[in-house]
């Protein structure tokens, strides 16, 4: 019992962690970085390259010799600036701990080996499902190159805007909402108190009073801060994070893919209408309109660090610290108490997207994602090559036809990571009838019409328990490892459980999305046992012993059933329901127990053998999500 209560306790995170959504992926949020560089004029550039050298220092082997590198590619061994906002908010929680990834960490190159390799194959791909696998590719390498990837800053809205409650609402009072003590943590809020840290910081190198090792380290950690407050600017332009989020993990889950995939017009607080899309999903029009709100952000910091728009102190929080700001984004679910000017931003918050409204009337339309509690049902057409027969001498191979009706509950949790992951979990009960199999103990011949009562496996009846469960590494795993992580380790049991339902560590057992549908292996995730003869009706056969003679024998049996390959040719989803067609492969055995000989009368029972088969199902389920 107290497996399955920390089961059910790791299924509910990872419904809480699916919300955990991010905006662009990396290359996205490095292509708006470097385009919005390349924007800068002359003069700009230039002083930007001079703050970059001088930020830079003793850190020449790691950072890139200019602000940004165009030529970089595979094989990641330096970091540009362009890649900090990427690194920022979906592989760091806080400016300083950005930077110490960035500086002293090997796996943060490897993150940016994972970027370069998703640009090169989302270039590369022709089709919707040569896209998708591109993404689960990435998704998969991400996991394993940064393990807190799909668990971190699960709790909080911080890469969201805030939703309008007014229709005629001024950027002002929208911008008072967002940045009042106490407001949820949304994107207008982090991008504002990281710039504000930016810029505090620029100003203390500008004012010439630093040693030349704090010059260094003051505008660096400026950069920190003004590359972690421009990864929430960037989020603030994608589909799913402008149409608003609440409601359960499903529905913000749902929403926020739909939009990013299908996008959605918008309206910038200057007047400006377009139609933008989310992550993964980026269009150069996209890219152009994100570059101009992040080059304004960038002009002003590197106006303010070389004295060209110096900041009035009494307006504005003078950070006392060097170092980069420490306030962490994925603990805090609050905006804390902070002074904010909120003209400094105002000319940039201008080039943003105006959120949609809060729900009620007005609100765009919600779209829900396979995650949570459901109920539904199942039924299947089943072929089986089984090897031969219960009795020791048949030996000959044959073949069984069959039912199934089913009655299922369970958990749906596709798409932690990305449309390939595969996490549900179900426990189904219900009935299956068999026809007699294909070959006779009589007459051997295969073209002579089988009956139930000479066909070497009679017809019958049995009913069918069948479980589906993620693991991690073995089948079973997150059974015995839970209850000891949960102790030990939470958070290795939620890298473990993510893991689990994207494929597990190897990760063989992921999604693979085609023109014609989708394939999976799925050995060890589901399981099957079919119970013969424990109704009211017992099950009886002919069996021949060694010498030829005939036995009616008596008989229970447990079949067996383990999947290995499923093929989904059709899936159809709506707000709460999901209606599924697929093709799965699998093998088995069939055990027989409790014989008894029912004549001749007095005679004791014959040995009888397990009979292995080898099985094809076609399914359909439907689901009802609550």
């Amino acid at each position: 019992m107290k497996k399955v209560t920390v089961l059910t306790l790791v299924l509910l995170f990872l419904i809480s962690v699916s919300n955990d959504v991010v905006a662009w992926v990396y290359p996205e949020h490095r292509k708006i970085a470097l385009l919005a560089i390349q924007k800068l004029n002359a003069e700009q550039r230039a002083l930007f390259d001079l703050l970059w050298v001088e930020a830079r220092r003793g850190y020449e082997s790691r950072l890139t010799l200019s602000v940004i590198d165009t030529a970089q590619s595979l094989a990641t061994t330096q970091l540009d600036f362009a890649s900090w906002p990427a690194i920022a908010g979906d592989h760091s929680c806080s400016p300083s701990d950005m930077l110490k990834s960035v500086l002293h960490t090997k796996w943060i190159l490897k993150v940016a080996d994972v970027a370069a390799r998703l640009e090169v194959n989302l270039k590369k791909s022709k089709n919707v499902s040569w896209y998708t696998n591109a993404i689960r590719d990435s998704d998969i390498r991400l996991q394993r190159s940064d393990v807190d990837y799909a668990t971190r800053a699960g709790s909080n809205n911080v890469h969201f805007l805030l939703a309008r409650h007014e229709v005629e609402l001024a950027l002002e009072k929208y911008m008072a909402d967002c940045l009042m003590k106490g407001a949820p943590l949304n994107a207008v809020a982090a991008y504002t108190w990281f710039h504000h840290s930016a810029l505090a910081k620029a100003q203390r190198y500008s004012d010439g009073n630093l040693s030349s090792a704090q010059r260094s380290e003051v505008i660096l950690a400026s950069l920190a801060d003004e590359a972690f407050a421009l990864h929430f600017l960037e989020d603030a332009f994608a589909a799913g994070h402008i149409v608003g989020t609440w409601g359960t993990a499903a529905l913000r889950k749902g929403t926020h893919d739909r939009y990013n995939e299908k996008g959605v017009e918008i309206e910038t607080w200057e007047g400006k209408k377009m139609v933008v899309k989310g992550d993964a999903y980026l269009r150069t029009q996209d890219a152009e309109v994100v570059a101009a709100a992040v080059q304004r952000s960038l002009i002003q910091l590197i106006a303010v660090a070389n004295g060209k728009l110096p900041i009035e102190p009494e307006k504005f929080f003078l950070d006392s610290a060097i170092g980069p700001d420490t306030m962490d984004v994925c603990k805090n679910n609050f905006l804390p108490s902070r002074k904010l000017n909120r003209d400094l931003v105002r000319e940039v918050l201008l080039k943003t997207p105006i959120p949609g409204l809060a729900t009620g009337e007005g609100e765009l339309p919600r779209f829900r994602a396979e995650l949570g509690l459901f109920a539904g049902v199942s039924t299947s057409l089943n072929g089986s090559s089984v090897s031969g027969g219960f009795g020791t001498v048949q030996n000959k191979g044959g073949g069984i036809g069959g039912l199934e009706a089913n009655a299922m509950i369970g958990y749906g949790l596709d798409g932690v990571l990305n449309q390939s992951g595969d996490g549900l979990i179900f426990l189904q009960v219900g009935w299956r009838q068999d026809a007699p199999s294909s070959h006779q103990f009589i007459n051997q011949d295969p073209t002579s019409p089988a009956t139930s009562i000479t066909s070497v496996i009679p017809g019958r009846s049995a009913y069918n328990i069948r479980l589906r469960l993620p693991f991690w590494l073995l089948p079973g795993d997150l059974l015995v490892a839970g209850p000891i992580l949960a102790l030990v380790s939470p958070k290795a049991l939620q890298r473990m459980a993510v893991g689990a339902v994207n494929g597990g560590a190897i990760p063989w057992q992921s999604g693979i999305r085609t023109g014609i549908g989708r394939f999976q292996f799925i050995l060890g995730r589901e399981f099957g046992v079919s119970l013969y003869g424990i109704g009211s009706t017992t099950d009886a056969l002919f069996v021949p012993d060694a010498a030829g003679d005939l036995y009616i024998l008596s008989y229970k049996s447990a079949k067996f059933d383990f999947p290995v390959f499923e093929y989904r040719p059709v899936r159809s989803f709506s707000q709460d329901q999901s209606s599924i067609l697929k093709v799965q492969f699998s093998f088995g055995v069939d055990v027989p127990y409790q014989v008894r000989t029912v004549a001749p009368v007095g005679r004791a029972p014959i040995e009888l053998q397990s009979v292995w088969h080898i099985t094809a199902r076609v399914l359909f389920n439907w689901r009802h999500y609550f």
